[in-house]
């Protein structure tokens, strides 16, 4: 079903707002093509709960203003587990935002109730957005899902400060990267810090650590074949992959600054482990962009600030400078003409300046190039969009977001606690291994 397309610049309608039934007006000419959908309603059902909804709502507000559309929000912590409940009693939300690539082709697969994105959000795919984003919000090659937000997750958290104090420089390869560690080590100090326990999901960071050295030492061919499980979990690049982040975070001389020795790390929450960046006791964190929201309120996050984050270094410098990246998507279950409008509207450059404007204390960023890095509020957010849109990298979606969940959100979270915790490579890689689901 196509969406109306109207004339630009409003001129038939009145007021800078909706008024008496009409809508549009000043600054609304992006919103014609969405059409008059006066008296409509879109029911939209996510995971962001208050006080992050905020920002949320208020990025739908030009959007109701200028076409007379109403967006009921509702937000829940119970989003995974009443989502497929709603769709399997008949009462799905006309619209979703779904946090993992998995959850989606679950949804699609076994509910068949998502519907295939309208032509309007496949066109907008296409401009703004890069294959690795359009590929992770398709099923068997049809586009079900735009993304929304975005993250970069190849990131490595410092203080420019402190380096600056001490004579250390940003290091542009692995190698260097082990040569920095081994001269903090030499002055006395501890290089890394980190923490894992985030409750049920325990684990997941360090999915991220072998995802990002995965795509650094073996390149993006050998990630997908792994990721698809074209080669087995515990195959033996999966191994040196593996025991070359060991090398980090289970040598006694690297961690964990400022919060105890290898074994803390599984005992010390997420958003706690890059904190003593702050008091010097550590010097290097590997964590996402959004990260930067667990230091106290205050801390200078800027390039010559307290702390900032640079690109975890390449291992071979052959392959090409690979990112890590995470997104929520976009899912409908319904194809009336204001839904499909909606759905559009998030998929253009004019939702994504709006979120980034609503969301001054920072913290957003989406992979949208239409997105002007100068309206996202942080100086970590801008770096991470510059890196999104330049053409130069190659993105990969994070793995155990796209694994099966019997793989990604359980045996892998797992796995990697016991390995941080004392089991063998060849132990946890074979376990992950054998809790891949058989072939249907």
């Amino acid at each position: 079903m196509s969406l109306v397309l109207a004339g630009c610049g409003g001129s038939n309608v009145a007021g800078g707002g909706q008024t008496g039934g009409q809508t549009g007006g000043a600054g609304c000419e992006a919103y014609t093509q969405y059409g008059d959908l006066n008296g409509k309603q879109i029911s939209l059902y996510t995971s962001i709960v208050a006080p992050e909804d905020q920002p949320h709502i208020d990025s739908y507000k030009k959007f109701e203003e200028c076409t007379g559309a109403k967006i009921v929000y509702e937000g829940s912590k119970e989003f995974e587990a009443q989502l497929p409940v709603r769709i399997q009693s008949g009462n799905p939300p006309d619209v979703a935002y779904i946090p993992q690539p998995g959850l989606l082709q679950t949804l699609v697969d076994q509910t068949g109730a998502v519907k295939p994105a309208p032509q309007a959000v496949s066109a907008n795919v296409d401009q703004y957005f890069s294959e690795t984003f359009k590929s992770a919000g398709s099923v068997d090659g049809t586009l079900y899902a735009a993304p929304l937000g975005a993250n970069v997750k190849s990131f490595v958290w410092y203080s420019p400060q402190a380096f600056q104090a001490k004579g250390y420089t940003v290091p542009t390869t692995w190698d260097e990267m082990v040569a920095l560690s081994d001269k903090i080590v030499a002055e006395g100090g501890k290089p890394w810090c980190a923490g894992i326990n985030s409750g049920e999901a325990t684990g997941w960071p360090l999915t991220d650590w072998l995802e990002d050295v995965m795509l650094r030492e073996n390149g993006p061919d050998v990630y997908d074949q792994w990721v698809n499980h074209e080669i087995p979990f515990n195959d033996p690049k999966v191994a040196a992959a593996l025991d070359r982040i060991g090398g980090i975070l289970k040598n006694p001389a690297y961690v964990n600054g400022g919060l105890g020795d290898v074994s803390s790390i599984a005992t010390t929450t997420f958003q706690d482990g890059g904190l003593p960046i702050l008091d010097e006791t550590c010097y290097m964190h590997r964590q996402a962009n959004f990260y930067a929201a667990n230091f106290p309120e205050g801390t200078d996050i800027s390039e010559n600030g307290e702390v900032f984050a640079f690109p975890l270094p390449p291992i071979n410098t052959t392959q090409p400078e690979t990112i890590l990246v995470g997104a929520e998507f976009v899912a409908a279950f319904a194809d009336r003409p204001e839904v499909q409008a909606f759905q559009a509207y998030l998929s253009s450059p004019e939702w994504a300046n709006e979120k980034a404007i609503a969301t001054p204390e920072g913290g957003w960023i989406s992979a949208n190039t239409g997105l002007d890095p100068n309206n996202v509020a942080s100086a970590v957010d801008k770096l991470s969009v510059e890196i999104l849109q330049d053409e130069s990298k190659t993105f990969k979606f994070d793995g155990s977001d796209l694994m099966p969940a019997a793989v990604g959100s359980a045996s892998f979270w797992t796995g990697m606690t016991d390995w941080i915790t004392g089991k063998s490579t060849t132990d946890v890689l074979t376990f992950i291994e054998q809790s891949w689901p058989a072939q249907s």
